[in-house]
């Protein structure tokens, strides 16, 4: 992996979450990971064995990776072996995001969320 010297003037990231990742430099290796269980309801009313991920084939399901058949020839050019950035303002990353200022060699980013919305029917209220 080609290294550089990353430099940052000013940055000015807001919030960082769910499994997210800041990183300024380079790096080997990148796996940021989260998992959101989100249950939406009209009244409040708890069931005591709630949140069991397992149950939900969102979180059990594996990834299915890309396949790549072409062959990828590259050429790099790296006329100055520094990144050099002035001002970053992020806003907000989450959900297993990056924010990267470097080089690195492998990435994998991972999020799942299941949302749940219970709303009562007529005959309930």
């Amino acid at each position: 992996m080609f290294r550089r010297l990353s430099t940052v003037n000013n940055i000015y990231v807001n919030s960082v979450g769910l499994g997210s990742v800041v990183q300024i430099g380079d790096s080997t290796q990148l796996r940021p990971f989260s998992r959101a269980l989100a249950v939406q309801r009209e009244t409040q009313i708890f069931y005591g064995v709630e949140g069991n991920l397992d149950e939900y084939p969102v979180f059990t399901k594996p990834l299915v990776q890309p396949r790549f058949y072409e062959t990828l020839n590259m050429v790099e050019h790296n006329l100055r072996p520094a990144i050099k950035v002035n001002n970053i303002k992020v806003t907000a990353v989450s959900a297993s995001g990056i924010i990267h200022i470097g080089s690195t060699e492998n990435i994998s980013s991972e999020s799942r969320v299941k949302h749940i919305r219970q709303i009562l029917s007529d005959e309930e209220e």
